[in-house]
């Protein structure tokens, strides 16, 4: 053996190779994850100096319970047979107390386990309650389709980082005392119709949380919401859907010093904006709000809020979308939009903006656009879809003299007045070179060279124009393909013809 494989840090390096593709998922590359498995099963078996480091890698990422119960004498032809079944556990006794030490062997050296069932549960009556099965696991993904078992506890290590549960549990409240150590936490989306018992259930074990960096959870009553304000840990915070009321009217909370990222999954704004009113944020870098239900009053208390609570001298990103995908709101479509941009005029470090509402615009005028673009010299990505088929307001002059503001934007979705051209190419000396990515959604347009040759000159990074599917834009690409292989040497395509009239 070479000397080299003799340190350490080097043989825990090549295996690290080697174990890449045994982390794939499962679904990803079979082969190629069996291989690396093999691989690592025969080098634990190739010297004493191997072994451990190998058996450690082999060991550190599993899915169910399988793998290890395959450990165990009497269970491993059930389990490896070739006509074994999902269910092929039903029936067989409990595990016997050797045989417990036997499915122990490895448990050690898992750091990363998924359970996505509970069918296996029953063989595990031996183990007593304060028993930890897996004293080094680092990272739990428990998505039991029936939560309402006795066996979570088995799981809780104090090595755990990460705990993801698809839904409250009823033994969720002893994660924070038996996982002292926990950084990330998130309840999923079966977790969103919750009863009072269950929300109360959750606060508890939020509040239990002490070093919690990132938090994904349904809607969470006061208590608990006043708790984390005041967790110097928590870095990022996401609440899923859910209905639970912030309906105490004195609410202040404390600053969320050190929170960067919040963002929101939400079927109606009420909660976020509460939350919004009654917090500060002062060093948040990214919102972001998914709601199925916005009315346009309550978009204006919105903007206002995230305005109001200490985040303009450090927000760079916002994306907002509302779906409305059953039209339940029954604002007037246009209404005075106007204003709901003013509010992100504050946010001087933005880099990137994304307000997409299906149910009214985002409503611009030139003077407006110049007055927003000069306030974000930063901006990298900005999109204010029209879902709405309203006639443009912004004009390719105001467009090109905004974009003289913003150097660094490289994505831009704007309903464009592309009928009225009033900018001529050929007379302008100008260009904006990072523009990338151009969507002018449901623009209409007429002159499609003359608008192919205004995008050539002063956008020469844009290959194309996004759109809603209008014949004249897919006639505006077909024109810029043209200009831009005329402009490479050895490279032309001819456009095709116009159809005849």
């Amino acid at each position: 053996m070479h000397q080299a494989l003799l340190v350490p840090e080097i043989l825990l390096d090549i295996f690290a190779h080697v174990n890449e593709s045994a982390n794939l998922p499962s679904d990803d590359d079979n082969c190629e994850r069996l291989l690396s498995q093999q691989s690592l099963a025969s080098l634990a078996t190739t010297c004493k100096t191997f072994h451990e480091p190998a058996m450690d890698l082999l060991w550190a990422n599993i899915e169910e319970l399988e793998p290890l119960l395959g450990c165990v004498t009497r269970l491993h032809p059930m389990i490896y047979s070739s006509d074994a079944e999902p269910s092929w556990s039903e029936g067989a006794e409990p595990l016997s107390e050797d045989e417990a030490r036997q499915f122990l062997r490895h448990a050690t050296r898992v750091r990363s386990i998924d359970i996505a069932s509970d069918r296996n549960f029953h063989l595990f009556t031996v183990f007593p309650t304060e028993t930890c099965m897996f004293p080094r696991l680092q990272s739990l993904l428990w998505q039991v389709e029936a939560p309402n078992n006795i066996y979570l506890h088995l799981f809780l290590s104090d090595t755990l980082l990460f705990i993801y549960l698809s839904a409250i549990h009823p033994a969720s409240n002893s994660i924070g005392t038996r996982c002292d150590s926990l950084e990330a936490l998130t309840i999923g989306d079966a977790a969103e119709d919750l009863t009072a018992d269950e929300s109360f259930l959750l606060a508890d074990t939020v509040r239990s949380c002490t070093q919690l960096t990132h938090l994904g959870c349904p809607p969470l009553e006061w208590e608990a919401w006043n708790h984390l304000s005041n967790l110097p840990t928590l870095i990022k915070l996401e609440i899923g859907s859910g209905c639970w009321p912030l309906d105490r009217h004195d609410l202040k909370f404390s600053p969320f010093l050190n929170v960067t990222i919040l963002n929101f999954y939400v079927h109606t704004a009420s909660y976020t904006i509460t939350a919004l009113q009654r917090s500060e944020f002062p060093s948040l870098l990214q919102f972001e709000m998914h709601v199925h239900v916005m009315p346009l009053a309550q978009a204006e208390q919105l903007f206002s809020a995230l305005s109001r609570c200490n985040t303009c001298h450090t927000l760079e990103h916002i994306v907002i979308f509302s779906f409305d995908p059953d039209g339940d709101s029954d604002e007037e479509p246009f209404g005075n939009s106007l204003t709901a941009i003013t509010q992100f005029l504050h946010f001087t470090q933005l880099r990137t903006l994304g307000l997409v509402f299906e149910n009214y615009p985002v409503y611009l005028d030139n003077d407006l656009l110049l007055e927003a673009m000069s306030s974000w010299p930063h901006i990298r990505y900005m999109t204010l879809a029209n879902h709405q088929l309203r006639p443009p307001t912004i004009t390719f002059r105001a467009l090109f003299d905004g974009l003289q503001l913003c150097p660094h934007l490289d994505s831009l979705q704007l309903h464009i007045d592309a009928v009225n051209i009033d900018i001529d190419p050929e007379t302008e000396s100008f260009q904006h070179t990072s523009l990338q990515k151009f969507n002018v959604g449901f623009s209409n347009v007429e002159d499609v060279e003359a608008i192919a040759r205004l995008i050539f000159s002063m956008l020469p990074g844009v290959e194309q124009v996004k759109h809603g599917n209008e014949d004249d834009w897919i006639k505006v690409n077909e024109h810029l393909k043209y200009l831009k292989s005329s402009a490479v040497p050895g490279l032309h395509i001819t456009p095709e013809p116009a159809p005849a009239t």
